[in-house]
Formats: structure tokens, sequence, C-alpha cells
């Protein structure tokens, strides 16, 4: 399995491959002790590769705080994984898509109800781990992925629906997407005994972070990049209103905007050149990569409050690997 691309650090990686060690050992102990095909399915999907961003940061988080035993915060990290892979495995279904990560879909591989039980068992196993914390961790856990399923219901609501603002936009991401960024880091510096103002300021660079990531997705989605495990343009195909389509819609007129509105509504391999220069037309990517640039800005803004640490530098680099994506 490939690493990520976070610049020279050593660190990182060797703190991502302690992550995969974890979930191998877990899925591996789930299997001897009789889960069986269900694990054998999730271990599948979870161990086909990804990022790892949402618990490296927990880890960094927690670091960050002033947390030296990683043993303290390591389930939480694992969980916020493993309930990450259940929303891609429900995902998947929603989408009708076929592999991820270059891993056949379990839908494809035994079928729907089978995967639907796959990722309930993935976010119960996932959200197990949470629960060995105090009462306010676990509240911060369920919150998140409560808040989570409810963005996702929103999201579908917005499928095609060309009068969706970019403040529908952001609402979905901030509960979908920036959400468990932001409660992972807010959990971890808590477990690590910052007050809560402290630990707010995690918080708040995960939110920041997390939008980000999501506008880069959207970039990465028309510009089509094999890193992102799926077929360039498949938001659109799936009728996903993602911020370079809102902003186009937004600030095109006339014969402009009812051709934009038609190939979005009706959209196919063989439009791309044609949606891609009526995006560059209302510079809906220039504007999608500014909005990336100034939540970086932000993110970065709220780890002022913290002395400069190994772990600090290694969460400004993450969001340096952000920006990057797209580029």
């Amino acid at each position: 399995m490939a690493g990520i691309e976070f610049g020279a650090s050593d660190r990182l990686e060797s703190m991502r491959l302690l992550v995969d060690a974890e979930l191998e050992a877990l899925i591996e102990n789930e299997i001897e002790s009789g889960s069986g095909q269900v694990a054998e399915l999730c271990g599948s999907v979870l161990l086909a590769g990804g990022k790892r961003l949402r618990p490296l940061l927990i880890l960094l988080a927690h670091e960050i705080a002033g947390g030296t035993d990683i043993e303290e915060i390591m389930p939480l990290a694992l969980a916020s994984e493993m309930i990450h892979t259940a929303t891609l495995v429900h995902d998947d279904i929603n989408d009708e898509a076929s592999h991820r990560r270059g891993v056949e879909t379990i839908h494809s591989r035994v079928g729907l109800p089978k995967a639907v039980i796959a990722g309930d068992w993935l976010f119960t196993k996932g959200f197990g781990l949470g629960g060995c914390y105090e009462e306010n961790i676990v509240r911060i856990l369920a919150q998140y992925c409560a808040d989570l399923a409810v963005s996702e219901f929103e999201q579908l609501d917005h499928v095609l629906d060309l009068t969706t603002s970019p403040e529908d936009y952001l609402r979905i991401v901030r509960g979908k997407t920036a959400g468990p960024f932001g409660a992972g880091c807010y959990a971890a510096g808590l477990v690590a005994g910052l007050s809560d103002e402290r630990a707010y300021s995690l918080k708040q660079f995960g939110m920041e972070l997390g939008i980000a990531f999501q506008l880069v997705d959207d970039l990465l989605d028309l510009r089509g990049d094999e890193r992102m495990g799926k077929p360039r343009g498949a938001d659109v195909i799936e009728g996903k209103m993602t911020l370079p389509l809102i902003h186009a819609l937004t600030l095109s007129h006339g014969k402009q905007r009812v051709r934009l509105a038609e190939l979005i509504e009706d959209f196919s391999d063989e439009d791309f050149d044609e949606l891609m220069d009526l995006l560059n037309r209302s510079d809906s990517m220039k504007y999608t990569e500014i909005l990336v640039k100034t939540h970086l800005e932000r993110a970065v803004t709220n780890l002022n409050a913290f002395v400069d640490s190994d772990a600090k530098k290694h969460m400004v680099s993450i969001t340096d690997y952000v920006m990057n994506r797209h580029m």
C-alpha cells in the first residue's frame, strides 16, 4: 500500500503504518473471534489503503495538546477510521460504485443486504472503540455521527437540485466531511487534558481543514486524479452539487446558464470539455482554489495557541498536503 505524499516526513509515514498495523490486528482478532465473512469483507475495504487522515489528526492533536501515551488515544483514532469506512461502504451502495481503492465494493461481491450489514458492523465496532472513553468524549463521537447522517440525508435531497446554494453546500460539508475532522481533534485535545476552550481551537482547526479537503475533492473530481479511487466526473454523473457547479450556476446567465443546467442534468463523458469551458468562463475552479487556501490559512491560525512542536509541524504539513493535492 502506497503512503501519502506528506513531503519528507518519515514520522507521519511511521504513524500511518502503525495505524494500519493496529487495524489489521483488529480485523484478524475479529476473524479469530468468530466474526467470519463479515470481518473478512470489511477488512478487505478497511485495509485496502486510504490516507488515514482522521486517525493521524487525532494522534497529532492529542500530542500537540500534551498527551504522551499513544495507547490512551489509539482507540479513538481507530474508531474514526472504522466509522469513516462504514460510511464509504454505504456510500458505495447509494452511488452504485463497483470499486473502492482498487478493490471491488462489498455490494458488488456479495449483494446489497450483506453490504448494508457490513457497513453496520464497521460502524458498531468503531463506535464501540470510542465507547471506552468518558461520557463527554462519547457524546462528541455520537453527535458527529448523527450530524454525518443528517448531512447525508440532506445531500441526497440536493441531488440534481440546481437551486442548491453555497450555504446549503457548506452546511452539508460541515456535517459530512469537516465534522468528523473537527470532532476528532476536539475529543483528542480533551482526552489529553486540555480545557474546553483550548480544545475548541483544535476543533476549529479540524473543521477548516475538513472544508478545504472537501473543496479539493470537488476540484479533483472535475480534473481527474487516480488518487480519488473513482472515475473522473463521478460526482457530476451522480448528480452531486459540488461547489464549482454551484458557483458557475450562480454566476452564469441566459443561454450559458441554460446549457450548464442541461449538462448537469444529463451529463456524459463526452460533455466534459464543454462543462469545463463553462466552469472556466465563470472562474469557478479558481474561486474554489481561493476558498481552499482561505480555509487552510484559517486552520493554521487555530494552531497559533500552541507552542511550536513536532506535532504542530506535522499538522501544518497536513494542511500543505491538502493544498497540494489539486496542484
